[in-house]
């Protein structure tokens, strides 16, 4: 791949000193090798690189066409993506308002600009300048006739993931529903994207309290992939484990009012969990043979990428079955008897231990978001061992609370980097 990038740049050079030699130096054809060479230099991470020449382009272009010409609001725009990429936020802002204000309000690619423009306020923390460019971008392409496109649905995507990460759930179930209905106009329940947005709203809906509609949103979706899927599919599996999730909520509400109903709604959890569970380990399993055929035990690829979804599936089960059953013994002792729960402890054992097998096999169980599921487990597991309550001779034999405080310690540690990162 070096070579080939090696072989490419030598070409984009060549091509900028002849368009250079003849055009000459300030011709727009320049401009336009100068911005090739840039691109290159961008995908091959050589900034110090790539800016001057996104600069030149942009020089060249307002000298030949004037600053509001379309061409340099084009230009403008490869320099704002340039600029995001490095996060570099407040120039590519600029850059968005420069291409924003050269299109104008009726050109086409207005609503596009406003999009871009919109996600970089964003991630500058200005929610509601954000918002309103992106709700502009959604409004132009609708008004447009452009409301069922693949771009417009994907803005809203977007727009109700700021609704929820904000807690604004009400707002998220609308924008959702919008695209869920979009997706049944236009795809119908045949297609892996329709379920992927019902299932989006379930979650929705499981966060805002709407349990009823959440849950039967969920038996539908897996029907769907049950049919769409080839058996034991990990979406199948995580599928699953959003349905156990409900029945727990479920139970959590029923509790109040009849006990044998909630435990009722556990049991049900619990036998979800469990084909949750073998689903996930069968995916793993599956992953661990191709990798070994090719001798490839790296992150990259989807061989990779499934290992990593299934082994967060399979980890997050293995809680939600500890607290499963946690919440089973509450339920059907008293509130002053504190007895052991072997069956609790046995899940979260079973969560620890998957993870320190699969850290060993594949290198892929040191991704955060991996670790952030072990790590769960440890916590959950020396709450239940080193309750204040418990008497020390009810605590498990199996567990030594100090080599658990050091590794939650060690593990806490370890994911602070990625977790200021994402900020």
């Amino acid at each position: 791949m070096q070579g080939k990038l090696e072989e490419a740049e030598k070409l984009f050079l060549l091509a900028l000193q002849e368009a250079k030699e003849g055009f000459g130096e300030r011709d727009p054809h320049v401009a336009s090798a100068c911005n090739n060479l840039a691109e290159l230099y961008r995908v091959n991470k050589a900034y110090n690189k790539a800016e001057p020449l996104y600069l030149d382009a942009i020089s060249i272009l307002e000298e030949s066409f004037g600053p509001e010409d379309i061409r340099v609001g084009s230009a403008f725009h490869n320099l704002g993506q340039f600029y995001i990429v490095q996060r570099k936020l407040e120039e590519a802002r600029v850059c968005y308002e420069i291409k924003a204000r050269v299109l104008g309000l009726n050109h086409t690619d207005y609503a596009d600009t406003m999009y871009h423009l919109g996600t970089v306020l964003q991630l500058q923390g200005k929610g509601k300048d954000s918002e309103a460019l992106i709700q502009d971008s959604i409004r132009i392409l609708e008004d447009g006739g452009q409301g069922e496109s693949i771009m417009c649905v994907k803005r809203m995507r977007y727009l109700a993931q700021i609704y929820m990460k904000s807690n604004r759930l009400e707002e998220a179930e609308k924008v959702q529903r919008k695209i869920l209905h979009i997706m049944e106009l236009t795809k119908g329940w045949n297609s892996l994207d329709t379920v992927i947005t019902a299932e989006g709203l379930a979650l929705i809906l499981q966060s805002a309290g709407s349990l009823k509609e959440a849950e039967e949103l969920l038996e539908r979706c897996l029907d769907a992939r049950k049919t769409l899927l080839p058996e034991d599919h990990i979406q199948i599996g995580a599928n699953m484990l959003h349905m156990a999730r409900v029945a727990i909520l479920n139970s959590n509400q029923l509790k109040k009012v009849d006990t044998s109903k909630a435990i009722c709604e556990l049991e049900k959890a619990r036998d979800i969990l469990n084909e949750s569970i073998r689903i996930a380990r069968s995916s793993l399993d599956k992953s661990m043979r191709q990798n070994r055929k090719i001798h490839s035990y790296g992150a990259s690829g989807d061989i990779g990428k499934n290992f990593r979804v299934a082994l967060v599936i399979l980890l997050q089960a293995f809680d939600a079955l500890g607290l499963l059953a946690i919440t089973k013994q509450e339920l059907q002792e008293s509130k002053d008897e504190c007895l052991p729960n072997s069956e609790a402890e046995s899940a979260l054992l079973r969560c620890i231990s998957t993870y320190k097998e699969f850290v060993t096999e594949m290198s892929i169980a040191e991704f955060p978001e991996v670790k952030a599921e072990y790590l769960k487990c440890l916590k959950h597991l020396l709450s239940l061992n080193g309750n204040s309550t418990t008497q020390t001779s009810q605590r498990s034999t199996r567990v030594n609370l100090q080599d658990l405080r050091d590794e939650i310690k060690r593990l806490e540690l370890q994911l602070s980097p990625s977790r200021n990162r994402k900020i």
